[in-house]
């Protein structure tokens, strides 16, 4: 197809777009399509530092559809000014810039908020080491097996791409592989498990009794009883029982960019402000609807339960939740409003995603302290009603008797399995009956759901390290 033809079609795709849905809802697809790509080139690039070129390559091609605009994109990285701009064909231009301590953050014209990266104060870890500074090879050939396979590529698109994997048994790593270029220290893109983060330093919260699950979420565009979005609590938003009018964030190709969500996310400055003034579709707790805009908020009730200053949110963050983990590469990225970006925008290491799960299989104790309120582990994998795909508090869960927790233990998981999960392939997985702590982190896409190889791993780990009393010395 020449080069005209595909413009012809690109626009014929956007004229009928609008059609169907509204002139408005097309215009935003291309700003929409730009922004999700120039916001992980400028992380992966300035944070995880990767080659653009490659994470170009592997987002797009994990996104089903995108290929029908992304032969039109152009992207420019300016490596001095340390910033992004994705154009398509002058109807659609995003720009992404990114600050030391901060990460990136998409610029859509008004001044970005100044914020402060709080200093790193050494404080020391609770959570034991659960390694050596090198790569720990698979303590057993069933390990090394499991590892080999997921790391191998099927001989024909859609590719897995597997970036990272770590299995921790009883606390420490037992095996561990990277893909080229990346290695144990290398910051990489969670998206949706930073959602589990999130309801993590909630629960925190929770336990300082600064934020309250029951009773009306304390967000000033809801304060009005007469207001039916004032029945919204935080334990809807970290179980996406909402009921805001947002559209889904469950998909991760061309067509998701027609959801409100995604205006959200890569049209605004304040995120949460947006979500916080859509109406509700459904009566709070009355329906599952998960979409990032529960999450955004949930960020902007833990800023303003800590005075409101954004540079106080990362030192809380930090002080409270990462130190005592020992996750010593991750960056927390912001809106334009200064607000951390909960949704999708933390970057971590892979034996940080590691620690963190660590914590769960814990139960929310860190070296003999309580990190998380007593209850919690329990709570965020209790499964929510009516979430199909097998959703609890902030996590994902095999709990309960929804389709996707059916369809995860027929395939191998175990019932008691709880995990954050993140598109295109990103998996911290705790199983508490196996004391195993599982991450794999790539770019696969979506569906089918084995493209990534996630269920094979946990079924191969499992075999591998199940009642074997010790693994390499690892009680």
């Amino acid at each position: 197809m020449t080069r005209r033809r595909k413009i012809i079609l690109l626009t014929t795709t956007i004229s009928c777009v609008g059609l169907v849905l509204g002139a408005a809802r097309a215009r935003d697809v291309p700003k929409v399509a730009t922004g999700f790509v120039a916001d992980i080139l400028c992380a992966e690039t300035f944070v995880s530092g990767l080659d653009p070129r490659r994470t170009f390559t592997e987002t797009t091609d994990a996104m089903p559809g995108t290929g029908l605009i992304t032969w039109a994109m152009d992207y420019r990285i300016d490596r001095v000014r340390k910033d992004v701009t994705v154009t398509l064909f002058g109807i659609g231009r995003s720009h992404a810039v990114y600050r030391d301590g901060l990460g990136c953050t998409l610029e859509h014209g008004a001044a970005i908020a100044d914020v402060e990266p709080p200093p790193d104060d050494r404080q020391p870890a609770l959570l034991p080491e659960i390694a050596a500074p090198s790569v720990v090879p698979p303590q057993s050939e069933g390990l090394a097996a499991a590892l080999e396979r997921a790391f191998t590529e099927p001989a024909q698109p859609p590719y897995r791409r597997t970036r990272a994997v770590i299995v921790m048994k009883n606390g420490r790593i037992v095996a561990e592989r990277y893909a080229d270029g990346i290695g144990p220290e290398t910051p990489l893109l969670g998206f949706s498990m930073t959602k589990s983060v999130i309801s993590a330093l909630t629960g925190i919260l929770v336990r300082q009794g600064r934020l309250k699950l029951d009773g009306p979420a304390p967000v000033a565009a809801w304060r009005n009883p007469d207001d039916p979005r004032h029945a919204i609590t935080v334990d809807h938003l970290l179980r996406h029982t909402a009921g805001l009018a947002l559209g889904s964030s469950l998909q991760a190709s061309l067509g998701s960019a027609l959801e409100p969500v995604n205006r959200m996310k890569f049209l605004q400055d304040d995120m949460a402000a947006y979500a916080e003034s859509m109406p509700l579709a459904t009566a709070p707790g009355t329906a599952w609807n998960y979409h990032d805009g529960n999450t955004l908020i949930l960020a902007h009730l833990i800023r303003n339960a800590l005075g409101g200053n954004p540079t106080d949110v990362l030192r809380f963050a930090r002080r409270e939740l990462f130190a005592p983990l020992g996750m010593r590469h991750v960056t927390l990225q912001l809106d334009g409003a200064g607000t951390v970006e909960g949704s999708s925008e933390m970057l971590a290491s892979a034996r940080d995603w590691a620690r963190f799960g660590q914590l769960y299989l814990n139960d929310g104790v860190a070296g003999g302290k309580r990190i998380l309120p007593e209850g919690w582990v329990s709570y965020s994998a209790s499964p929510t009603p009516h979430a199909w795909v097998g959703i609890g508090a902030g996590f994902w869960t095999n709990r309960g008797d929804s389709f996707g927790a059916s369809y995860r233990i027929e395939r191998g998981w175990p019932r008691d399995a709880f995990f954050a999960k993140g598109t295109i392939g990103q998996y911290t997985i705790v199983i508490p009956s196996e004391r195993l702590v599982i991450v794999r982190l790539g770019r696969s896409p979506n569906w089918p759901p084995e493209v990534d190889g996630v269920f094979d791993l946990v079924r191969d780990v499992i075999a591998a390290t199940h009642d074997k009393g010790k693994v390499a010395g690892v009680d």
